[in-house]
């Protein structure tokens, strides 16, 4: 079980590749440095891939992650000396946490591979139905991401959602909805602060420790498809 985490954590810590490109958002023009920031703020927020329901006072969630997120203005990336590409993938280390009181707290790290973006974040769930055998589990989430590592440039995001999961046999679907603040300020630039509607939904499976989960994200216009195996107990 050790080696098994120990494994999870060099995955997830080390996928940022020895020749990465030097993102510079000054070479967008304000227009074009917002729309960027629109789709960045979408890939970067925080995304749990995860039921509602409580996971206890003895509970963990621990796994590696992999985002997906639909450029919608991918050339505007790529004229910010990052990757040629219509999807930005983002791996994570993700960890969730039960407490007392239907309380989960949980956090991320990610470096993107072909870029010199870091990025954390985290977040604090509450319950408000536990959930059953007859009843879903409800919970209200608020998150936070916040992007390093990129000279001349700061993004940070703050979300809130409510979702809702129920359980049949090892298989518990879930839906969501809220809304993302997105703060993205660089040299030579007018701020951008704007605030993106979001819906999700997706499904977990559990076969005793090992857990998989999938999820379809829609922040604004931009779609992301997240994948996440880890244990959960």
């Amino acid at each position: 079980m050790k080696k098994s985490l120990s494994a999870l954590c060099v995955l997830g810590c080390f996928v940022q590749p020895a020749f990465a490109a030097n993102i510079n958002v000054g070479a967008l023009t304000q227009a074009q440095f917002l729309a960027f920031s629109q789709d960045m703020g979408a890939a970067l927020s925080y995304k749990a891939a995860e039921p509602a329901a409580p996971l206890g006072v003895t509970g963990f969630d621990v796994g590696v992650a992999a985002t997906s997120t639909q450029l919608q203005n991918s050339a505007l990336l790529q004229k910010a000396g990052g990757p040629n590409t219509g999807s930005l993938v983002i791996p994570k280390l993700q960890i969730e946490k039960g407490l007392p009181f239907n309380i989960d707290v949980g956090a991320f790290y990610s470096a993107i591979p072909t870029t010199n973006i870091s990025l954390y974040g985290g977040e604090l769930r509450y319950a408000i139905l536990e959930g059953g055998v007859t009843q879903p589990a409800v919970s209200v989430r608020g998150a936070l991401s916040k992007l390093s590592g990129v000279t001349g440039w700061s993004l940070d995001t703050k979300s809130l959602d409510v979702s809702v999961s129920k359980g049949f046999a090892f298989l518990t679907p879930y839906a969501g909805l809220g809304s993302v603040w997105t703060s993205s300020t660089a040299t030579g630039f007018n701020d951008a602060s704007f605030r993106q509607n979001k819906v999700f939904l997706g499904a977990n499976a559990n076969f005793g420790l090992a857990n998989f989960a999938l999820e379809y994200d829609k922040t604004g216009t931009i779609p992301s498809y997240t994948a996440k195996f880890g244990f959960r107990w």
